[in-house]
């Protein structure tokens, strides 16, 4: 079969590979569609700082049962799922609470532990999810959705709320969706003009460049001064948690979602004096299955997210032009 493999940070390839073998409790998948996330970049440029090497990339994915070793309770062969992979411990504190997206020993595919860029792959027949009628291109994109769905759990969004997104790359935006379908007005800002085309194809009540607006004139305009219910923080960016931070309405609440790399100053006092609910967001929580159900019945469409399907042979490829011109791709899915 056919896998992409990072060999070493720089180093990637198209190889041949056997067929894996499902253990006892596992189900054999052929992969449709695996997408292109920023992890799978930073596994091969080597910023990752938990992958090792060589690694096979890839979180995001669809497929079809080929077989199960075992019990396959509702599964069956030929059936369509996705499936969660984030691989907890069961055993560490927050196992142990039933927060297992944020077990301490967590091993993710694609970055611990080998990913969806290949033919085949082997999963825990607990760990699929079936997608019955969904597009498989949709099915591959339930995994970032659930980013962005557990984000907006974590803030309590409401209809009554006025949301804001910084970032508008495909978490900011399928955040941006996950507010729009619990009713909330939603608002969301970027530097790329051609991103934020896509969000207001998608629904957003204002799509505003922050190279021509400040925030301080974007929330006057969006909330008549009074500040965001809820700001979801997309970029990692320290500017970007600073802005939320000014963004959020007294009492409001954070949601924190990009992975900072830079450390940021701030006055904590500003925290206090807004009285606001800083929350990380981490991974997600029983979200796949209902989201696979909003998009079974149409409530939603995440299509206009989908800016490129490319073929197995040309990942390598594809990889590179997203890391030289990501303003041009939201996301990318690999045919397999």
């Amino acid at each position: 079969m056919l896998k992409v493999q990072v060999t070493s940070p720089g180093e990637i390839a198209v190889v041949d590979a056997e067929r894996p073998t499902p253990a006892p409790g596992e189900a054999l998948v052929r992969v449709r569609y695996a997408g292109i996330c920023g992890s799978d970049l930073q596994t091969f440029t080597g910023n990752q700082p938990f992958a090792s090497y060589p690694r096979v990339p890839g979180h995001e994915w669809s497929g079809e049962i080929t077989e199960v070793n075992g019990d396959s309770g509702d599964l069956r062969a030929g059936q369509l799922v996705t499936g969660n992979p984030y691989f907890n411990c069961g055993e560490c504190y927050s196992c142990r609470r039933g927060l297992v997206n944020c077990c301490e020993s967590n091993q993710t595919m694609g970055v611990h532990r080998d990913g969806s860029f290949q033919e085949y792959i082997t999963m825990p027949v607990d760990r699929l999810y079936p997608a019955d009628g969904l597009d498989p291109k949709h099915a591959a994109m339930v995994e970032p959705f659930s980013i962005g769905w557990h984000a907006m759990n974590r803030a309590r969004v409401t209809e009554r709320d006025r949301v804001l997104v910084l970032g508008a790359g495909a978490i900011g935006m399928l955040t941006m969706v996950s507010a729009l379908a619990r009713g909330a007005e939603v608002h969301i800002a970027d530097i790329v003009p051609e991103r934020l085309a896509i969000a207001r194809e998608l629904g957003a009540s204002s799509a505003v460049d922050l190279t021509a607006t400040t925030v301080a004139e974007l929330m006057s305009e969006a909330t008549g001064g009074d500040g965001f219910d809820v700001v979801g923080e997309a970029t990692g960016l320290p500017v970007s948690f600073l802005n939320a931070i000014e963004a959020a309405a007294f009492g409001g609440r954070i949601a924190l979602i990009g992975n900072g790399k830079r450390e940021v100053s701030f006055n904590q006092s500003m925290l206090i004096r807004k009285e606001l609910d800083v929350l990380g967001s981490r991974n997600s929580l029983d979200a796949f299955a209902p989201l696979i159900e909003l998009l079974q019945r149409g409530e939603v469409d995440i299509s206009p997210i989908l800016t490129a399907v490319v073929p197995a042979f040309a990942t390598v490829d594809a990889m590179r032009d997203l890391l030289e011109h990501a303003e041009l791709n939201v996301k990318v899915l690999v045919e397999f």
